[in-house]
């Protein structure tokens, strides 16, 4: 199995090979690929050091996989060419997500949707994998009506950038900003770039994908996005309406018995998901869950996970294992 990791040296490329490692992911021959700045440089994977190569010269290598984490121009230049070599390309920029003639892949909800002639993955947006893990058995089993989600999102998924920023003001040093405000001991409710309508990208991007991935228009999503001085792990506030009522019990169960989902609501201990313990972590975390006692059939809840890992990199990985195992690549 030849595996491309495409922006090896970012952020999330980086946990993409640490991952790959934990996961005793089936490599045979590793190509580490990233911008020409870096070609010739090394990385390490597990012990050993590979040498970083270009765009063209993983192309050449035809890979059987190629897992992108390195910017939407990137990918819509990049991903045709794999693919017309053979590569089955995931790729985690928003480059793909809502074009109709590809698969966007949250591997528990819809992995079963792939087949070879898939050449061109989307991963969806971070803040929508941990959304959709939490919502969609519950829409299977009281149809949801309408979701209201506030993002509280970690530093983490702007970049290195972000991270070195919130590091220098806590630090008390000036240097390079990613915002154009300060974020520590503030909150920005501008995550991406605004749109004609006055929401951000971000916004958009959980109102859309979250319908894609469960193949359904019936419900809506409205988001509000905003950014915190947390390092890692991204944090949402969701309000359901649901068609069907629901018993709060059966709720925490149904949840329980998703597959990475991992529910922490116990109000008599404190006992409720936090960034501090999603980090490095794959599991989503749900908590807080409690009825909304203004509307009917109307449910609040508390969902964290870790954004570098669940929410990019051991999805991307997870669809990769997915197309392994079913033999797709």
């Amino acid at each position: 199995m030849k595996v491309a990791v495409v922006g090896a040296t970012g952020m999330v490329g980086e946990v993409m090979l640490k991952v790959l490692a934990e996961r005793n992911f089936p490599v045979t021959e590793l190509l580490l690929v990233a911008s020409e700045r870096s070609v010739g440089k090394t990385l390490a994977y597990k012990g050993k050091d590979y040498t970083i190569i270009g765009l063209s010269d993983a192309v050449a290598a035809q890979p059987d996989i190629a897992i992108f984490s390195a910017g939407g121009d990137t990918s819509l230049e990049w991903a045709p060419k794999f693919a017309e070599v053979g590569t089955t390309v995931i790729d985690n920029s928003s480059a793909w997500r809502m074009d109709p003639t590809k698969k966007l892949v949250v591997p528990e909800i819809n992995a079963n949707e792939l087949t070879t002639t898939d050449k061109i993955i989307a991963n969806p947006n971070c803040s929508t994998i941990q959304l959709v893990m939490a919502l969609a058995p519950l829409h299977k089993k009281y149809q949801m009506k309408r979701v209201l989600v506030s993002t509280y999102q970690s530093v983490s998924g702007t970049g290195v950038k972000a991270v070195r920023q919130l590091e220098n003001e806590i630090a008390g040093i000036q240097g390079e900003m990613a915002y154009p405000y300060p974020i520590n001991r503030n909150a920005l409710p501008h995550c991406d770039v605004f749109l004609e309508n006055g929401y951000t990208k971000e916004e958009m991007k959980l109102a859309r994908e979250p319908q894609k991935i469960l193949d359904d228009r019936t419900f809506s999503v409205s988001a509000t996005a905003v950014r915190i001085p947390t390092a890692g792990g991204h944090s949402e506030s969701v309000n359901v309406e649901f068609l069907n009522d629901f018993e709060l019990n059966e709720v925490r169960r149904l949840l329980n018995d998703t597959p990475g989902v991992t529910v922490q609501d116990n109000p008599d201990t404190n006992t409720y998901p936090m960034p501090i313990y999603a980090h490095d972590k794959d599991e989503v975390f749900v908590g807080r869950i409690r009825r909304d006692e203004t509307q009917r059939n109307t449910l609040n809840m508390w969902i964290v996970s870790d954004n570098l890992r669940k929410g990019a990199a051991t999805n991307a990985v997870q669809i990769a294992e997915y197309l392994i195992k079913n033999q797709l690549v």
